[in-house]
């Protein structure tokens, strides 16, 4: 396959963005990447080299979503272990758990656009599944049941209201048991 930018050069970098639910996808040589941008950080050389790191590739995407320029405002610190998130963004590593709030608001918008989404949608555990599903199921009735409200459909409403109860009681059971 040709590079989409010189019609030259085989393409050895191949880029996939989703922007507003439609897929856009670039083949480019090293040389048309360095020159269009799409590689953040110090080169190919060193994000595709012969020694690829998982830890090297998520530092260069930290790097990417807090550019040099944007700077001036307060950098977040951590309270605990006292790590600023430029010094995260440097390492890759997180210096205590409290990092993970300290550095919400940043690491958010990487997680959904590396994930599409900030919700963990996995598997539940064998052991103490039911409970975890019980209390998700119970929540999200009580979204359906705010909405039908909000709708004044109130026997609907009912009905949810009393699945939740139901729902409740054997959550108090799985508690106690």
């Amino acid at each position: 396959m040709l590079c989409d930018e010189c019609q030259k050069e085989p393409a050895c970098v191949h880029i996939t963005k989703i922007i507003n639910q439609q897929k856009i996808e670039k083949h480019l040589c090293e040389q048309c990447a360095q020159k269009s941008g799409e590689i953040m950080g110090k080169g190919l050389n060193n994000v595709f080299g012969s020694k690829f790191s998982l830890q090297d590739f998520l530092k260069e995407m930290f790097n990417y979503t807090v550019p040099d320029s944007n700077r001036q405002m307060l950098e977040p610190v951590c309270s605990t272990c006292g790590l600023s998130y430029s010094e995260f963004s440097r390492s890759g590593k997180f210096g205590c758990s409290t990092c993970y709030q300290a550095f919400a608001g940043q690491l958010e918008p990487l997680i959904k656009r590396i994930h599409g989404t900030a919700a963990h949608t996995g598997k539940v555990p064998k052991r103490g599944g039911v409970y975890f599903s019980l209390k998700q199921r119970i929540q999200h009735l009580r979204q359906g049941l705010a909405a039908h409200v909000s709708r004044e459909e109130y026997e609907q409403a009912a009905l949810l209201r009393d699945e939740i109860k139901i729902l409740e009681k054997q959550l108090a059971e799985q508690e106690q048991g």
